[in-house]
């Protein structure tokens, strides 16, 4: 039966459903649920998410020890559980159970290289971590590193599960044509692409640990051009809490890591003319700067929505500031990666 199983495909299926449980989790994080379900993996003691407010109350007198940030008398709603529940149910019911199978099923294909099997059981390791560390975060009530870290090790795990696909893929001799990049170019820009995977890496998990900080998304200031692109009316304000400022790190960052896309998108449009293939890599630097660069503006988009009726931000914005940072990073880890399995691999052209 394992050996009936499309590795490949289900691979690609597991980086796409990946992609779907780090959307799931932005949303319980932007509907302010993280606390909906104080145990784990049950939900007030419960396996569904209708959980009425006065069967909560019992639970919390059951438990008087469990603390909600918002207090003991918060009461969650049936849709902010059910993202919570959702969010389990997808990563540990769905996802956990595939990345086993799918850890099986490789481990019994013959043609399966060292690599691949390797591979396979990175990615199950990481699923099992990222279990952990989500007991950790609802046992420690979400603080703000164990949010940025969760997070983290879902990019780690889906990037484990991009690498297992490129090298199933070259185990059958099959390189997509958008994976053929120049040998020469490649090996020119590895270590580039890695710094600049690195700096998009830095601004999206600073920009989770501001936007957990409580009073940190409004540091700079809301609504006008006094909170961006200027910090209260500054571009260089002091530091006094490295907390509670951290959006300001985490602008200088964004400011710093655009730049060297800018400049990396320049030069990789000259130097493509001079080899073969070149506008591959160029193509996918130009869509991890674009990425970046229309993340900026939802950042912006998200200070300046600032409604002073309801004193809120629009956190649907916050959401989609997440998965276009995320995918700005993911492109260049994706390319770096590619660049790993299969342009270090083949010979380089002598020179005529």
């Amino acid at each position: 039966m394992l050996e009936k199983i499309d590795t490949k495909r289900l691979t690609a299926g597991l980086i796409v459903l990946t992609f779907l449980v780090i959307a799931v989790g932005g949303l319980v994080r932007v509907s302010d649920a993280g606390e909906s379900c104080p145990d784990w993996p049950t939900c007030f003691g419960t396996w569904g998410f209708d959980v009425s407010p006065e069967e909560q109350e019992a639970w919390w007198n059951v438990n008087p020890d469990e603390i909600d940030s918002r207090g003991e008398h918060h009461r969650y709603t049936t849709f902010e559980i059910f993202t919570e529940w959702f969010h389990r149910l997808l990563a540990g019911v769905i996802l956990g159970p595939l990345v086993i199978l799918n850890w099986l099923a490789i481990r019994r294909k013959e043609e399966a290289s060292s690599t691949t099997k390797f591979g396979s059981s990175l990615a199950l390791v990481l699923i099992i971590w990222q279990g952990a560390l989500g007991w950790l975060t609802v046992k420690i009530d979400n603080e703000q590193w164990s949010v940025a870290l969760h997070l983290s090790s879902a990019l780690a795990f889906i990037l484990s599960l991009i690498w297992l696909w490129l090298c199933l893929n070259r185990d059958e001799g099959i390189k997509p044509s958008w994976f053929d990049f120049d040998p020469i170019l490649a090996s020119q820009w590895r270590n580039r692409i890695a710094w600049l995977g690195l700096g998009t890496f830095s601004s999206v998990f600073i920009g989770v640990f501001v936007a957990t900080t409580p009073g940190a998304d409004n540091a700079c200031g809301v609504g006008d051009v006094d909170s961006w692109p200027l910090c209260n009316g500054q571009f260089f304000p002091e530091i006094v809490d490295l907390e509670n400022q951290s959006q300001i790190i985490h602008r200088w960052v964004v400011a710093i890591v655009e730049i060297g896309l800018l400049v990396a998108a320049w030069f990789v449009w000259k130097e493509q003319t001079q080899h073969q293939h070149g506008i591959v890599l160029r193509n996918w630097i130009w869509a991890a700067t674009g990425f970046f660069i229309l993340n900026m503006l939802i950042g912006a988009l998200y200070i300046l929505s600032w409604s002073p009726d309801s004193e809120t931000f629009r956190e649907m914005t916050s959401l989609i500031h997440l998965l276009v940072g995320s995918t700005s990073f993911l492109t260049l880890a994706t390319a770096w990666l590619a660049i790993s399995t299969f342009a270090l691999h083949e010979p380089i052209p002598e020179a005529l």
